[in-house]
């Protein structure tokens, strides 16, 4: 059995509109081992980006512990925060939010301009990057010139191009039609089993849920036990 690697301990999340206070997830705990590719599955308002932005240390909770690793990262102050994550945990999301003035390269390259890397390092990373996700032949391509499956693709190697811990995938194919949906979920899959990425990813598609070891719902802040694959 693989040792958690992120353990969530009665977490509880609300935010305040004036005097009104609005829960959303209410006193959340589980554990996700090592390697593991789990699927968070719910109606919109349940809490389950919530639940990405604590674990990417984007949001903090109200009640509760979060540990990553061997860091309780809900503790962390700002600065140090910033600083585990860009090395620690890549982040996809649906609209791929990629700079449309930068070419395939320079967007995975962005995360690495804040290391110490010298720029030849870069270059090597970046590369390599682009040929786990098969475009290494559109590097030096435009947004505008490329599919959303392959927008999506250029994201991903941005979020793996620091080789993070943990990947964390918003909707990732709720923007793509169903073939590009599916070739950006056989990725992730093999980031997962051939590459060891821990990867815990939001959809509301049943299809992508198929890919994840365990599929785990919530509802209305509280979650359900997981149905491991």
């Amino acid at each position: 059995m693989a040792q958690p690697f992120v353990t969530i301990q009665n977490v509880r999340k609300s935010y305040w509109r004036e005097s009104l206070e609005i829960p959303v997830l209410r006193n959340i705990s589980f554990d996700i081992p090592t390697g593991e590719f789990l699927a968070l599955m719910g109606p919109s308002g349940s809490g389950k980006t919530t639940i990405l932005n604590l674990l990417a240390g984007i949001d903090r909770p109200s009640e509760g512990s979060i540990k990553i690793g061997d860091v309780e990262v809900s503790r962390l102050g700002e600065a140090d925060l910033s600083r585990w994550r860009s090395l620690h945990v890549g982040f996809i999301f649906q609209f791929y939010n990629l700079m449309p003035v930068l070419t395939a390269f320079e967007n995975v390259e962005l995360p690495l301009l804040l290391t110490k890397l010298s720029k030849a390092e870069r270059k090597k990373q970046v590369e390599t990057a682009l040929s786990i996700v098969g475009l290494e032949d559109r590097i030096h391509h435009y947004p505008n010139q490329l599919s959303g499956g392959q927008e999506q693709r250029v994201a991903i190697a941005r979020a793996i191009v620091t080789d993070p811990d943990l990947l964390l995938a918003d909707e990732p194919t709720g923007d793509l039609d169903r073939v590009s949906a599916e070739s950006v979920m056989d990725l992730l899959s093999r980031l997962n089993k051939e590459y060891k990425k821990t990867i815990v990813m939001v959809t509301h598609d049943p299809r992508a849920a198929e890919k994840a070891n365990v599929i785990r719902h919530l509802e209305k802040g509280e979650l359900e036990n997981g149905n491991n694959r």
